[in-house]
Order: structure tokens, then sequence, then C-alpha cells
């Protein structure tokens, strides 16, 4: 099999040094005590290349490390591979904290890096967009209280993106003007996104990152939110919706057709400047990196799981332009 385009490629030209602390947490090095077998590095990878290849399990993981004698040494095992309970035990030891450790470094090293906006390099994000889209839960519902899942007591049931009921988690974007994450927030689905944001600004301010302007669709309209956003400093391009017995400003815009919007010319332009390329990213991350095909259970695994789909994106944009290549920092299927 080739080198050029692989998984092995893409874990060759990343260097993961610098979190070594966090992957080795809680395991000893020297000393008396049984000695390790594996290198947490060579897990990390392996987990990754789950989110890479769409593996939907764990097991399913392991039994083709076992196999696949490419991609057992692409990860840095040599002829032994762990079990799937090795993988449990270390999302457990390096927990959610841990995980958003290591994709926020692998997002500062991608901002580094991105040479079509040298501005996100010092933190600065001109403008951004917030949206949201839904996590199907790997559960069923709980016939006694039919609000929430039966084996992942963490779900409960809510209205997807495309109208339906479901069960089920959501994930609340902020990308920025060419559909780069910044951060994500992750909740039960019946949770209003609303309530969301802030935590997202804060998750997104407390990296070290500035966002001057943010644009979202309507169902973010509020009026708290508003005083949010003003109370930070935030300019923002929300539309309004059309409701009886209220007429809209004419220097705001306006819903119309549903999806569409009227009002200001230059705002609509940056409207759907910042509106498009989230929806790109959405679609990504479904189509290329598992990220609806949930099969771990618990609002903490949902977490880790975006953490870990959203790394693999941070890594593709690193090693592409580590490789000279950045035309390629969001082609994720070059890598597969």
């Amino acid at each position: 099999m080739k080198d050029t385009g692989s998984p092995k490629m893409l874990f060759e030209n990343l260097d993961l040094t610098p979190i070594h602390h966090i992957l080795w947490k809680n395991l000893h090095k020297t000393g008396p005590g049984r000695p390790i077998t594996y290198d947490p590095v060579w897990d990390l990878r392996a987990l990754m290349l789950r989110q890479l290849l769409q593996i939907p399990y764990i097991k399913d993981l392991a039994k083709r490390l076992n196999r696949d004698n490419y991609l057992r040494e692409a990860c840095g095992y040599k002829d032994k591979t762990p079990t799937e309970a090795h993988y449990t035990q270390m999302k457990k030891r390096i927990g959610v904290k841990g995980f958003k450790e290591i994709e926020a470094w692998l997002r500062s090293e991608a901002l580094k890096m991105r040479a079509s906006q040298p501005l996100s390099a010092v933190g600065l994000i001109q403008a951004a967009c917030i949206d949201g889209t839904d996590i199907p839960a790997w559960s069923s519902r709980d016939p006694h209280e039919t609000g929430r899942g039966y084996g992942d007591p963490d779900a409960r049931v809510g209205r997807r993106k495309s109208g339906a009921f479901g069960l089920g988690y959501q994930s609340l974007f902020m990308a920025d003007v060419e559909g780069f994450p910044l951060g994500h927030v992750e909740d039960s689905l019946n949770v209003n996104e609303k309530r969301l944001v802030e935590p997202l600004l804060d998750n997104v301010i407390g990296d070290g990152l500035e966002v001057e302007l943010l644009a979202a669709d309507s169902q973010f309209e509020s009026g708290e939110l508003f005083g949010v956003l003003e109370s930070r400093k935030l300019l923002h391009v929300i539309p309004w919706r059309r409701l009886k017995r209220r007429v809209n400003p004419s220097d705001v815009l306006s819903v119309k057709d549903r999806i569409d919007v009227e009002g200001p010319m230059h705002l609509r332009c940056v409207y759907h400047r910042l509106r498009a390329p989230n929806e790109g990213l959405f679609g990504r991350a479904k189509c290329r990196l598992n990220f609806s095909r949930l099969t771990w259970q618990g609002l903490d695994n949902v977490c880790i799981h975006v953490c870990l789909a959203m790394s693999v994106a941070y890594s593709v944009c690193i090693v592409a332009h580590v490789i000279g290549r950045p035309e390629l920092r969001q082609s994720v299927a070059y890598f597969a």
C-alpha cells in the first residue's frame, strides 16, 4: 500500500510530543509495577483511526488492527494489539477534560499554520457562525419513561434538525468563514440550543480566541441572547422571525420563505457567507468522520466522540501544511 494519502502518512507527520503529559496521565514509566505494554500515543492514533476509517465499534477496531499489519504499524503497534477493554480504560483514565485539552492543542496548532487566515494565528477571529446538529443515541427508549433512553439514561427525546422527534444528543458548533471548527459543546437533545451559546462562548474565549462578529439562524433570535452577546462586545447577524403583531426594524434581517432572509444587502452577504461553510463542516463530519454514528453511551462519551472527530479534522489541517499541500487542509478523504 502506498504511503501517500494514507493514515500512516497522517500519523507520521503529526508530532504529539507536547501532549504526552496528558496521554501518560496516571501511568508510570519507572519503578515497581507492571510495565506499560502499549504507548498511549499509539492508543490515541488508534481511536483517531477509528474515526478516519469510520469503524463503528471498538471491538471491530481491535479486530481490524489485529488482522491488518499496515494499519497496526501506522498506529505504532508491533506484533500485539490491545483488546477492546484497553481502549475503554484509556477513555476513563484520560477523561473528557483530557480529550478536550488534546483537541484544544491540535486546534491551536492548526490555527497557527493556516496561511489563508493569518489573524487566526494570534487568536483573532473576525467572523464566525454558530449552528447545531443532532447525534442519534445508541439506545432505545425507556418503556417506563419514554422521554429518556433505556440503555443510555443521559439521552433525551427532542426535535431533530429534520423536524422529527428522536432520542439522542445535540452538538452546537462555532466555525469561521472557511468552515474551520473553533469549538463545540454537547448536551441532551431536549435542551434549548440558546442555552448552549454562553457555554460555547466560554469554551472558545477560554481557549484564547477573540471573536468579533457572530452569525446564526433565526432560532437563536432572543432578547436574552442578544444581551449576552452585547455584554461580551460581540456584533451579531441573526435574522428576526416574522411574528404577528410585530413589525421588524428595517435595519435587521428578517426570515423570508423559511430559509432565505431579507434586509440590508451587506448583512445578507455576511449571513450567507458564514452560514454555508458551517453546513459544509457538518457534511464533512457526518460523511467522513463517523460523526453521526455514535456507538457509545453517556454524555461524557458523546463529548469524547466529538473531540476525536474534530481532532482528526485538525490533524488533517496540520499535516496538509507540513507536507506542503495546504489545499488539502479540509480533505479528510485524502488521508483515509
